[in-house]
């Protein structure tokens, strides 16, 4: 499925803008990644220009970080607890940032968009 970003067909008073060109690449977007709580897999997407991006889909892993001890560590997701994004990926087991999640140390928070970067960041709450 083609995600487009352009302008609307329609204007805000509901009459129709006249197409004066056909899609571009630069207008290309993506449909989001949810990354879910499973074993590690990712997927390569070549961007504009022939660079590349990695998808996390899959991760059950995370870099800890404990403010207390000024220390980080990678320990197991256990389960999602929260997502302020939507109430419903919690049930799905979608990760996103600032997704509370129960790991061996206690509870977490996610920093970092997983779906984005290939790896999970989190703060110990």
């Amino acid at each position: 499925m083609a995600v487009i970003h352009k302008r609307p067909k329609r204007k805000v008073s509901g009459g129709r803008y006249i197409s004066f060109r056909k899609k571009r690449i630069f207008e290309m977007g993506s449909l989001p990644t949810l990354t879910k709580l499973k074993e590690k897999k990712s997927k390569i997407v070549r961007t504009k220009g022939g660079n590349t991006k990695y998808r996390l889909l899959g991760e059950n892993m995370v870099n800890v970080y404990d403010p207390k001890t000024k220390k980080s560590s990678k320990v197991k997701i256990k389960n999602i607890l929260e997502n302020p994004a939507n109430r419903h990926f919690v049930r799905r087991g979608i990760m996103t940032k600032g997704t509370v999640i129960d790991t061996e140390r206690g509870k977490a928070r996610i920093t970092n968009s997983p779906g984005q970067e290939n790896v999970i960041n989190a703060v110990l709450i």
